[in-house]
């Protein structure tokens, strides 16, 4: 049983046709970067594995998501963390940030007042608040925060319940040096504990040492896949970014120079 089966997915948001019978899987082990270009329709991508988007309904095409196809939302946050561009643009500023971890118990953006949390779920927030080093402001508002904090936070919202697996949309996007560093080193030790992890997006300085797997994604197609050292040269990036591109790496990270 695969994490993500997709078959013969036909996709539309609104009335433009994003995926035409794509077909993907991945496996339940190994980590994996999905890279593209703007409008490769990765954004797309991470809307049907939130079960935002649905394909059109077809004998033969199916999105199967750890053998699912229909899922309830509390169980899927539990089996699934998922850190998107989208949830971090709209979460709202007011919270605090310990209650942003808190809100992944009720997958809301924000807490409400019906909602309520238990002393040993306030706890596993705490918890998860300091090993992602960000404790000491725990009761800051989200809105004062700095884009580094705030992605910690909203990583922590993933993790409430302890999911095995994890979806990361461009996690270093908009942060600093020092904070894209503090965060890879995050993810990184997420893998090595044992979590699987599928990165989406188009900054290749982004995708840790213990990413194995690339699939290259272009106009709603998938163009490339296959191992990291293959898939990460100068012919197919160039190719994929239509500009010429020239592939260094070090220490088990790639990097991007003009061709």
């Amino acid at each position: 049983m695969n994490l993500i089966d997709i078959q013969n997915a036909t996709v539309y948001r609104g009335d433009t046709c994003v995926f035409d019978n794509l077909t993907l899987s991945i496996g339940q082990s190994g980590n994996t970067a999905v890279i593209g270009p703007n409008g490769a329709g990765k954004t797309t991508l991470l809307k049907v594995l939130n079960r935002e988007l649905y394909p059109v309904r077809r004998p033969d095409s199916h999105v199967r998501i750890l053998g699912r196809e229909r899922w309830d939302v509390w169980e899927f946050r539990k089996s699934l963390g998922l850190v998107s561009h989208d949830l971090h643009t709209h979460y709202l500023g007011y919270v605090r940030g310990i209650e942003v971890v808190l809100s992944g118990y009720y997958a809301s953006v924000g807490v409400y007042d019906y909602q309520s949390f238990g002393d040993s779920q306030i706890e596993r927030a705490r918890k998860l608040v300091d090993w992602l080093g960000v404790g000491d402001i725990a009761e800051r508002l989200f809105s004062t925060m700095s884009t580094g904090q705030q992605r910690r936070f909203l990583l922590g919202r993933a993790l409430i319940h302890q999911p095995r697996y994890l979806v990361l949309d461009e996690p270093t996007g908009g942060l600093d040096l020092k904070a894209t560093f503090q965060y890879l080193d995050v993810i990184r030790r997420l893998m090595q504990e044992g979590r699987t992890i599928l990165l989406v997006t188009h900054h290749i300085h982004e995708i840790p040492p213990e990413i194995d797997r690339v699939i290259l994604m272009s106009g709603g197609h998938i163009v490339g896949d296959g191992p990291k050292h293959d898939m990460l040269s100068d012919d197919r990036l160039s190719h994929l970014f239509d500009v010429p591109i020239h592939v260094v790496s070090a220490n088990g990270y790639y990097q991007t120079l003009p061709g």
